[in-house]
């Protein structure tokens, strides 16, 4: 009983990743569209720029007329996630999936609501670094996240759980 309970508190760790990736892409999004919808261009820092665009397709903005299809992937990845989640070994690439499940999350939500139609919805993209595509806070999650999960398998051995000796 204690393993279960120890692998679903776990689990919310995950859960939490996943939400705190999901609202910073929400709210970054919002603002670049109320900020850079008439074409502004914010420089920060060395190549790093605000600029808006809407992204159709998948990854580079690639395959624009596949959208609904990566849409669909998405909620099949993320439902298969969440179900694969609690059975992790270690905290650690429970994090890193969670992460992956906000940003898979954050771009559907945008495939959902930034357009007409099934999944018709283009995702926004602002962060602009000029040598890389533009991407978003959910870019960042989902690579950050597959990269934490597999430097998680190369090098780390699964925690024991609270509860599960």
């Amino acid at each position: 009983m204690t393993t279960t309970f120890a692998r679903v508190r776990t689990s919310w760790i995950g859960c939490g990743a996943a939400v705190l990736v999901l609202v910073l892409d929400v709210l970054t999004k919002g603002w670049a569209v109320s900020a850079l919808s008439d074409g502004r261009d914010i420089h920060i820092i060395w190549t790093l720029h605000f600029a808006l665009t809407h992204n159709e397709g998948m990854a580079f903005s690639t395959g624009t007329n596949v959208g609904p299809f990566i849409g669909m992937l998405a909620i099949v990845v993320i439902a298969i996630l969440l179900l694969t989640m609690r059975k992790q070994g270690n905290v650690m690439s429970v994090i890193a999936t969670g992460c992956i499940i906000g940003g898979a999350l954050g771009n559907v939500v945008d495939r959902v609501f930034r357009g007409s139609g099934f999944m018709g919805g283009a995702v926004v993209d602002f962060i602009d670094l000029r040598w890389w595509p533009v991407f978003n806070v959910a870019d960042i999650g989902i690579v950050c996240g597959a990269l934490a999960v597999a430097y998680s398998m190369i090098v780390s051995q699964p925690e024991v759980l609270e509860g599960t000796e």
